[in-house]
């Protein structure tokens, strides 16, 4: 199988010989140190490298002058100092036979000013970018000679570094911003006709060919169709790439449908869970077709299935399978040992992006590992003390990787589950259609931790007895949490949760109001189920907007899901109580401005409030522990194993983890037990 597949079939481009077909195309993880590439982003490449991927692409983007400041960690390519990190980033892939090129742009508008110089943003003409929310400069000519210079500079620094080649953005930036309708008003000889739209990517591309010579490899990552009213449309983008191809200055072709200039069109660049896969896939087999160009996509390639179909059916020469990289950075290594099912699923939650922009870097929900590798390895090392016992308390995805782990580690585990399968608040989280896929981080978990010899109980309640029975070394409490309705000053009796909606304990009624002070996807996810079911519904929240901790990528579902359904938002209100009226509920809400209370008429009131601790066996079992419980904090800052004994009579160490300590993800969730557990 594995000499026959086409994923592992090696493919030449110009002169490189890529060991595969699998690329992970240039994104930008944030992973920057003062906006170079340091021992953090090497790692994270490193990795996959390791991994055997044939070609890995980094810096989404890096840019090349100061007036294209970062947006999300940009690498700056506009300084000698970066060809020093280009280099070690280019040994290191080499060593491990892995090809590597990086990005370079002008953000122009897609960036801001009020940032590192404050200096102007740039653009072909003064029109706002919905995402930065920023008005640029309208680009001068000596402006425009300096940026064309500029790529120039920096593309010479890829080549001094040691990188096999790169590519040009030319979706959303500077670059494109030019060529667009949308983005170019300009009434010089760089705007108007289609070729004055491309002087300035054709004096950008010269300069680069000038810098770099004709052999090095140089290619354009391009929406061939921007999908917007007035924009860039396919006929208009097929005519764009022949005539940049036509020069024979372009290498390679990375093909993008779509924009970025706001949330919603960021979404379906970067589809999430819950929209089919490859869906450009005809499109780009389209562009394949009319060009004698090497062609690479990604968009949502999140399996080795898809991945394999979309090379053979001749779409694309090299697949993008990024994100499905950021979780598990070790496929095409899976692949070649006949190891497809290990392989772990990336979900499309865009937990990955959204997090850029809400923690400052990209995290996968479920491989705690990436992006951590200095002091979370992506392998766990087995343990070089004597193998113990150990016990977990709760199958929720906190205690299927501590059972996980510690298997690995070389313990003897027993996991006791209270339901007849394992999942905990992921099973309910993935009854949302929208959210389904997120099933599959359960069954990955459950399937490696079986695999490393982990016995689940499921149907177990285990309290005091059944752990003491098992007389452990170590018991690591996952319980979980239970719906929180204990802020409601007056009917918590009354109310029902997203919980009971989601896994159908309770039937959505003809009117509801939906309150949600959580401020994360599962509130509005009952909501749009129950819309879809037929209700009514009221969305309300003391929050300015719906979702405030919805990430960009994921917002935009949510919110057409609002709008199909004709969802009623009431913000900056808070539930006070509920009421009975006859047949119907009363709720008290409270304008947090005003500060008036108002009631609200429905037939069913569900609150999402997150979590409360389900803590009662820990609690129970704590005084028998050697450590009372306790988790070394300056332990687990420190990167090394949870030794503190506060109680010498105690049967064992105690931990407890996830949303058994409190309400947070389910990436938080799988990371308090991957860094505990690895030095257990």
């Amino acid at each position: 199988m594995t000499a026959s597949d086409p994923l592992l079939q090696p493919f030449t481009l110009k002169h490189l010989t890529l060991k595969n077909r699998v690329v992970s195309t240039a994104h930008e993880p944030a992973y920057t140190d003062g906006r170079m590439p340091g021992d953090r982003y090497l790692r994270y490449q490193a990795e996959k490298a390791k991994g055997g991927i044939g070609l890995t692409m980094f810096g989404g983007s890096c840019t090349v002058s100061a007036d294209s400041p970062a947006a999300f960690g940009n690498i700056d390519a506009s300084t000698d100092e970066v060809v020093k990190f280009y280099a070690d980033l280019s040994d290191t892939m080499h060593k491990h036979g892995a090809a590597i090129m990086n990005q370079i742009t002008h953000l122009g508008r897609r960036t801001s000013w009020s940032t590192e110089h404050w200096l102007p943003i740039v653009s072909p003409s003064t029109v706002r970018e919905m995402a930065h929310r920023m008005f640029p400069k309208v680009a001068e000519k000596e402006d425009i000679d300096r940026i064309a210079k500029d790529f120039g500079q920096a593309a010479l620094r890829s080549k001094l570094g040691g990188l096999d080649g790169l590519e040009v953005e030319s979706y959303g930036h500077l670059f494109d911003a030019f060529a667009s309708p949308l983005t170019n008003k300009r009434q010089d000889e760089y705007g108007g006709s289609l070729e004055n739209r491309l002087r300035f990517g054709m004096q950008v591309l010269e300069e680069i060919r000038k810098a770099v010579g004709d052999d090095y490899i140089v290619g354009l990552r391009i929406s061939i169709d921007e999908r917007l009213r007035g924009g860039i449309d396919k006929t208009e983008g097929f005519e764009i790439v022949r005539r940049f191809v036509e020069t024979g200055m372009v290498d390679f072709l990375s093909v993008i449908v779509g924009s970025v200039d706001s949330d919603e069109t960021l979404s379906h660049v970067i589809p999430v869970m819950g929209t089919p896969a490859a869906p450009n896939l005809a499109v780009v087999g389209e562009v394949k077709q009319a060009f004698d160009l090497p062609v690479m996509h990604a968009a949502k390639i999140a399996d080795v299935a898809t991945a394999r179909h979309a090379i053979e059916s001749g779409a694309m020469d090299l697949v993008g399978m990024t994100r499905a990289h950021m979780t598990d950075p070790h496929i095409v290594a899976k692949l070649m040992r006949g190891e497809e099912e290990r392989i772990r699923p990336c979900v499309g939650a865009g937990y990955c992006i959204d997090n850029i922009y809400i923690s400052g870097a990209a995290y996968c929900i479920h491989n705690p590992a990436t992006g951590r590798e200095k002091t979370v390895p992506q392998l766990v090392p087995p343990s070089q003390g004597p193998a113990k016992k150990a016990v977990v308390v709760g199958a929720g995805p906190a205690g299927l990787e501590a059972a996980r782990v510690l298997a690995l580690r070389g313990h003897t585990v027993v996991l006791f589950e209270a339901a007849e399968r394992a999942g905990g608040q992921v099973v309910i989280a993935a009854k949302a259609p929208r959210r389904r896929d997120l099933i599959g981080i359960v069954d990955w978990l459950t399937a490696e931790a079986e695999r490393a010899g982990v016995e689940i109980r499921y149907n177990t309640y285990a309290e005091q007895a059944e752990i003491a029975a098992e007389n452990p070394d170590l018991v690591i409490i996952a319980t979980g949490g239970l719906p929180n309705t204990a802020f409601l000053e007056e009917g918590e009796d009354l109310v029902v949760t997203s919980w009971d909606v989601l896994s159908g304990q309770v039937a959505p009624a003809d009117t509801v109001l939906m309150y949600d002070e959580n401020g994360r996807q599962q509130g509005p996810s009952a909501a749009e189920f129950m819309a879809e079911a037929g209700s009514t519904v009221h969305f309300v929240t003391p929050d300015r907007m719906v979702g405030p901790d919805i990430g960009v990528t994921n917002n935009p579902s949510i919110l057409k899901g609002f709008y199909d359904h004709g969802i009623k938002v009431s913000t900056d209100h808070r539930l006070l109580g509920v009421k009975r009226d006859g047949n119907k509920l009363i709720a008290s809400l409270y304008n947090i401005f005003t500060h008036q209370i108002s009631e609200q008429s429905a037939d069913q009131v569900v609150t999402e409030y997150a979590t409360v601790a389900a803590d009662d066996v820990y609690f129970e079992v704590k005084n028998r522990s050697k450590n009372n419980g306790q988790t070394d904090i300056d332990a687990i800052k420190e990167n090394r194993p949870q030794e503190s004994v506060t109680n010498p009579n105690g049967d064992y160490f105690l931990f407890r983890v996830g949303d058994a300590v409190n309400a947070r993800d389910i990436h938080a969730a799988i990371f308090d037990s991957r860094r505990l557990c690895q030095h257990l």
